[in-house]
């Protein structure tokens, strides 16, 4: 049979989910109804929705960190809702369609965050710190193009303030 081929296209396309090994696994106990295609069809599916989260590289004032992005109107409002963690050099920027003063809660958001409000040019504008499961509006002082959210006191620990700059905000892709 084929399956052997199967698990061997997973292994070379480095896919370390449990979840599709596990997949596949059930899939080739159920497979005695379904054609090749079709088996074939429900892994592709599989794998394509089991991509790990893509994350852009940002500095300031030489500390790097890795951010997901929040690009669409939908990622802007769930934000980093109902997470339990984030990684400490890890964040979420949310990039804006026009810069304009905007401002930001912890409605359902389990994490203690500080935000970093950013203008068009890569200014840190402000940084506020906010506290889980409150509905506080955290504004931003200017036009900020965008919103920089780490763990609580994430800037503070390393120094960084209004003023600096944040690299790397070109290569992000634009708001939509």
């Amino acid at each position: 049979m084929q399956w052997t081929k199967v698990f061997r296209d997973v292994q070379t396309a480095h896919v370390q989910s449990w979840f599709i090994v596990s997949l596949v696994k059930t899939s080739a106990r159920l497979a005695a109804g379904l054609t090749v295609a079709a088996l074939a069809s429900l892994i592709f599916a599989s794998l394509v929705q089991a991509d790990p989260l893509l994350t852009y590289p940002l500095r300031i004032k030489h500390h790097e960190v890795r951010v997901e992005v929040a690009n669409t109107e939908a990622q802007r409002l769930r934000g980093l809702m109902h997470r339990e963690r984030l990684a400490e050099d890890g964040g979420m920027i949310f990039v804006y369609p026009r810069p304009e003063v905007t401002a930001m809660w912890m409605k359902n958001t389990r994490i203690a965050l500080s935000v970093a409000f950013i203008d068009a040019d890569g200014r840190i504008l402000n940084i506020e710190d906010m506290t889980p499961f409150t509905e506080d509006a955290h504004a931003s002082r200017g036009a900020a193009a965008y919103s920089l959210e780490m763990n609580k006191s994430w800037f503070a620990r390393r120094g960084i303030k209004a003023g600096d700059r944040v690299e790397g905000l070109a290569a992000l892709p634009p708001a939509q």
